[in-house]
């Protein structure tokens, strides 16, 4: 149980750092939000299902 809670920080921290680099970038190029969406979004989502997951491994560890 404590490497699935590992890898599913690791995976926040990855998505975190993805998301903090590439967003910017997506919304200063030209097109902007219209082009890109489809990619905020479900990075967005990924990132919200992973933060809800390692709360649930970190309540079951604890």
């Amino acid at each position: 149980m404590i490497i699935a809670f590992q890898l599913a920080v690791l995976a926040l921290v990855i998505t975190s750092i993805i998301l903090l680099v590439s967003v910017p970038i997506l919304f200063s190029s030209p097109g902007g939000w219209s082009v890109n969406k489809n990619f905020i979004l479900s990075g967005t989502s990924i990132w919200i299902g992973l933060v809800f997951l390692v709360g649930i491994l970190n309540s079951l560890i604890s």
